[in-house]
């Protein structure tokens, strides 16, 4: 039985006491790490036919230079809304990375113990910050759908609350109560890892009691290739070991 002095020597300590996530390929954690486990690829090549029946163009097809393979998400446009008490309407608008990373936080927070309603036993008196990051307004769902569609368009301050990267954090305090210090961290590529490093830093300063940090970053239009390429691959997988990696991917 742990005594608790293991915690005493080490006061700086922090649990890590659940995870949630959706990836491509994989449904949550557990099935993420079973695919690093056995070497799954997750990247999707895509038919001509296939992208045509998504948009693409006959000349963008034609492209040499056009990747025709995809790192697609499961569901990215199913999204609880009565549940988190959103409208039809602003269910439409919300950004999927903003949709994605509420339904996450809501999932960690029932895994680790301190879920259900704000007032309950489990939640009362606990400081719990949001540290989050987003991917960026380029290839967003912003510009592809919601613009796009605008024979129907909202106020742009509606537009601007459900999509801007600079809410995420925040809507996840708002929509779960919580009361901890709640930031949006953007730098770009390391982001979500820098969203961690601030949340830890805020709970040894005592800033709150726990800390709910991560990102999400989904690119649209969905399931489809890569119309340009800014360094050099030879092949579409991913390759993190430098002897074998031979550029950049795109999600």
């Amino acid at each position: 039985m742990n005594d608790g002095s293991d915690v005493l020597a080490h006061p700086s300590a922090i649990a890590l006491i659940a995870m949630a996530g959706q990836f491509p390929g994989a449904r949550d954690v557990r099935a993420f790490h079973q695919n690093l486990a056995q070497g799954v690829e997750s990247i999707s090549r895509l038919t001509d036919d296939e992208l045509r029946r998504r948009g693409v163009a006959e000349a963008v097809l034609r492209d040499p230079r056009y990747v025709k393979a995809a790192a697609p998400l499961a569901e990215v446009d199913s999204f609880d809304a009565a549940f988190f008490n959103y409208s039809a309407r602003d269910a439409e608008i919300l950004d999927p990375q903003h949709r994605l990373f509420l339904e996450c936080a809501w999932e960690a927070l029932e895994a680790a113990g301190y879920g259900g309603e704000p007032g309950s036993a489990a939640r009362r008196g606990r400081s719990i910050g949001v540290f989050a990051a987003a991917g960026p307004v380029t290839g967003s769902y912003l510009l592809s759908n919601v613009q796009r569609n605008s024979a129907d368009a909202p106020p742009e301050t509606r537009v601007l609350v459900n999509n801007d990267k600079d809410y995420i954090s925040t809507r996840v305090s708002y929509k779960l109560n919580l009361c901890g210090p709640s930031l949006t961290i953007q730098t770009a590529c390391s982001s979500s890892l820098v969203a961690i490093h601030v949340a830890c830093q805020s709970l040894l300063n005592g800033e709150c009691d726990m800390a709910l940090a991560g990102g999400a970053s989904i690119r649209f239009p969905h399931n489809v290739g890569s119309p340009r390429r800014t360094v050099p691959i030879s092949r579409w997988s991913a390759a993190p070991i430098p002897h074998v990696a031979t550029g950049t991917n795109r999600r």
